[in-house]
C-alpha cells in the first residue's frame, strides 16, 4: 500500500471539510479551496481526519492514491497558513517595483515588464531585488512563480537573471583568449 496515501489527513481547528461526490471542499480561515478528485478514490472524512481510499491494487489507483491524498493535504495547510515562493533578482540594474497591484520588473530589455498577478495570488517586493509569491493554493503559487522566472531565466555565465531563493546556479567557465 502507499505511504503516503495511508496516512491520514488531520483537520485543524477552524477548517470545515465537505465532501460532496468527487468534490472536495476545505474552507479556513484564510479562504476556500475546491478540487475535483478522480472518480475512482474515495475520500471520507471521519471526526477530525481525511482519509483516501483506492479500489484496487491496480498501477493507476496506487498512482492516484498518493497524489490524491497530497493535494488534499496541501489544501487543509493551504487554507490555513497559506504558501509562498521568493524570487531574487540578479543582475546590474534589475530591479522589481510595485505600484497597487502591479508589478513593474527592470531586467534588461528595451522596456519594463508589467505583471498583474491572478486572483488569489498576492505578490510582495520587500525590496528591489525580491518578490515574493503568496497565495492558497500551491499549485498556482508555483505556476505564478514559475512565470515571473521565465521572463528572465538565470543564465550560467554570470547567472544574471530570475532565480529562486535558495536555486543554486550551475556556473561555466567563458571563453579564454590565445595569448
Amino acid at each position: 500500500m502507499s505511504r503516503i496515501g495511508r496516512k491520514p489527513i488531520e483537520i485543524p481547528s477552524g477548517v470545515e471539510v465537505k465532501v460532496e461526490g468527487q468534490t472536495v471542499t476545505v474552507k479556513g480561515p484564510k479562504g476556500t479551496l475546491t478540487r475535483t478528485v478522480h472518480k475512482d478514490m474515495t475520500v471520507t472524512v471521519e471526526g477530525n481526519q481525511i482519509k483516501v481510499i483506492r479500489p484496487s491494487d491496480e498501477k493507476l489507483h496506487k498512482s492516484l492514491h498518493g497524489t490524491t491524498r497530497s493535494v488534499i493535504a496541501n489544501m487543509v495547510e493551504g487554507v490555513t497558513k497559506g504558501f509562498e515562493k521568493s524570487l531574487e533578482l540578479v543582475g546590474v540594474g534589475y530591479r522589481a517595483a510595485k505600484s497597487g497591484n502591479k508589478i513593474t520588473l527592470s531586467v534588461g530589455f528595451s522596456h519594463p515588464v508589467e505583471i498583474v498577478p491572478d486572483p488569489g495570488i498576492e505578490i510582495d517586493v520587500p525590496a528591489p531585488n525580491k518578490l515574493v509569491v503568496r497565495g492558497i493554493d500551491k499549485e498556482k503559487v508555483g505556476t505564478v512563480a514559475a512565470s515571473i522566472r521565465r521572463i528572465r531565466e538565470p543564465e550560467p555565465y554570470k547567472g544574471k537573471g530570475i532565480k529562486y531563493e535558495n536555486e543554486v546556479i550551475r556556473r561555466k567557465v567563458g571563453k579564454t583568449g590565445k595569448k
